[in-house]
């Protein structure tokens, strides 16, 4: 089955399946939801990714991270920014805060897939794909 938006579907299986708490959910692979998923674990969102076959098609094995007890999640809210009917983008001077900097922006940008912080470093801006807190 073919999605239109195959960012909003991973960010939407990730957000159901920490609602559900359940322990991983398998994600169809592409070299952007692996560049996002890496952020995600060197955020501390997510504990970690694995790429697994799914007869003769890559998946996304994301491993979910909890506090001390399931009933703690490190992982709060997911919003997907830039859709492909309305794309959002951000320049370097006003790149956007989420929740104050306590959350993380997802960039895409010359540079790669980078967050809000590293963009800022860096001097560049991009699309806003997601934010993440």
């Amino acid at each position: 089955m073919t999605t239109n938006d195959p960012i909003a579907d991973m960010l939407t299986r990730i957000r159901n399946a920490n609602t559900a708490k359940h322990d991983a959910v398998d994600v169809p692979s592409s070299k952007m939801k692996i560049a996002i998923a890496d952020i995600l674990v060197n955020e501390g969102y997510i504990e970690k990714y694995d790429l697994v076959d799914n007869g003769g098609f890559k998946d996304i094995r994301i491993t979910l991270k909890y506090g001390a007890t399931k009933n703690e999640r490190i992982l709060t809210g997911l919003k997907r920014i830039s859709k492909p009917g309305l794309r959002i983008y951000a320049g370097k001077e006003d790149m956007p805060k989420v929740l104050g900097g306590l959350g993380t922006a997802i960039i895409s940008t010359n540079q790669g897939v980078i967050t809000d912080k590293e963009a800022r470093r860096l001097g560049v801006g991009g699309e806003v794909l997601a934010f993440i807190w």
